[in-house]
């Protein structure tokens, strides 16, 4: 963080981004095309001043003033110069112009209007919305770039803080503007996500990348910065932590070590999730605060199964030491996800159980690749490693038996602790077995055991040491 005197941007998660706020004085140029927020961020970034100025374009100042109490943002310390179009300014007669342009006389007095009311206000901070409108107001680009050199100039002079945003009419039309600009963001939408990018800050680190940007009623808009795991260090010890399943414990050398990522893996209905909150039901039940992410299924359905299990989750859930938090499909970006876990940690949580992987990449919607899905959760083990927060990874592989495979979604280099479940045939029966396959912190079993969950929990038979074969499918006996 450096010591530049900071003056915040009004829109929550924007100033982490910007390394603590805009630099008082200088002006911020917001390019993006219609519907992006543009005008949200402007307004938030007003809102919290002690005398702001508006100046629009495009929306009459009623218009503007009710949106942005549909928002939640309170405009009751910003003055609107409203110089949006009204039928005197293209229905005024051919004679009202007779030396100049059309063009011209409105542009300067435009100009006129506008250094008028800032001396009127003496704003600390002023919005233009958007910048861009005064091109096709002045009748060249270099009596355009001119004008708002000076006005850029006279701005900083006066020390008001400045936010403009433009709106290309094609790929590039704006750079001029940027380039006034001491710092530049960009705002880009797709059909169901709105991302924003620094592209430049004079004087000023920013965090790099795109964030995710959500706009919502009563709340208005707010940035997701990306979670970079360096930023973030809590000291942990290594003891571990038990499933309360002594023959589990006994295949794991004792327990899962406390700030581990542990990834459970095996396909569909073997128990991976049930596995995966015993170690949350102990954690929970010793009193220290646990959470479980859901993307594969509702969290009452969640509850009553484990209940039939005799997990006994359902009363720490109601009690508090157990959080369950129901991740809906296509609601949330990876940034959004990143910062709910790291809400839920920062207030406690110690132990957190994502289930599952594969419903992590579908869920959560964005531009992302798969490739970059993979990025943002590894950065995000990263960061609850570094956060000494015991994490499970619930994954699905797609082979019923045989083909031994530690991860379909190749994240098993984040484990430190790879448990695999199987489905195998013994004795003309469907049964299911658990193994260890790796261990980062200490020594683990090497056998396997067979695995029954019913009404009465989880239970573990003996090592399965008179079969061969059995990562096979089809074991068999050994005489």
């Amino acid at each position: 963080m450096t010591s530049t005197p900071r003056v915040t941007s009004g829109t929550d998660g924007l100033d982490d981004v910007l390394d603590g706020g805009f630099i008082g004085g200088q002006t911020a140029i917001v390019s993006g095309g219609p519907g992006t927020g543009k005008t949200v961020l402007a307004l938030q970034f007003l809102a919290v001043a002690d005398r702001g100025l508006y100046i629009g374009f495009e929306e009459r100042e009623e218009d503007i003033r009710e949106n942005a109490a549909r928002l939640g943002i309170d405009l009751s310390n910003v003055d609107v110069l409203d110089l949006s179009a009204d039928g005197s300014r293209f229905f005024a007669g051919d004679d009202e112009y007779t030396i100049f342009p059309h063009e011209e006389v409105e542009g300067e007095a435009l100009l006129d209007s506008i250094a008028e009311k800032i001396d009127d206000v003496g704003p600390d901070r002023l919005a233009i919305d958007p910048l861009s409108e005064l091109r096709s107001l002045v009748p060249d680009d270099y009596r355009f770039r001119r004008n708002i050199s000076s006005l850029v100039n006279e701005l900083k002079a006066r020390d008001i803080t400045t936010v403009c945003t433009t709106q290309a009419a094609e790929a590039g039309s704006d750079w001029d503007l940027q380039f006034l600009g001491d710092a530049t963001l960009k705002i880009n939408r797709t059909t169901n996500h709105r991302s924003l990018e620094v592209t430049k800050f004079r004087g000023s680190d920013f965090a790099n990348g795109k964030h995710t940007y959500r706009i919502r009623g009563d709340t208005g808009g707010r940035v997701y910065p990306k979670l970079v795991p360096g930023e973030h260090r809590q000291e942990t010890d290594r003891t571990q932590l038990s499933s309360d399943v002594p023959e589990l414990d006994s295949l794991l050398g004792g327990g899962i070590e406390r700030g581990s990522v542990t990834v459970i893996s095996g396909p569909s209905g073997v128990g991976k999730t049930t596995l995966g909150s015993l170690f949350l039901r102990s954690s929970a039940a010793g009193g220290t605060p646990s959470a479980g992410f859901l993307f594969e299924e509702l969290r009452d359905d969640y509850l009553y199964r484990a209940d039939q299990f005799g997990l006994g989750v359902g009363q720490l859930h109601a009690d508090g030491p157990l959080r369950l938090f129901e991740v809906e499909s296509l609601t949330q970006s990876p940034d959004e996800f990143a910062a709910d876990v790291r809400e839920a940690v920062e207030g406690g949580v110690e132990v957190v159980m994502i289930d599952g992987i594969p419903g992590y990449r579908l869920g959560l919607r964005g531009s992302d690749t798969e490739q970059e899905l993979t990025r943002e959760l590894h950065a995000l083990c990263r960061y609850l490693k570094r956060m000494g927060v015991t994490t499970i990874l619930i994954d699905e592989v797609g082979s019923l038996a045989g083909s031994l495979d530690a991860t379909d979604e190749r994240v098993s280099y984040l484990a430190d602790n790879i448990i695999f479940l199987r489905y195998v045939e013994m004795d003309g029966e469907i049964r299911k077995v658990v193994g260890v396959l790796k261990k980062r912190f200490s020594d683990f079993e090497q056998s396997l055991r067979e695995l029954r969950i019913d009404t009465d929990g989880v239970t573990l038979g003996g090592a399965l040491t008179d079969r061969r074969g059995i990562l096979t499918g089809v074991p068999e006996r050994i005489e």
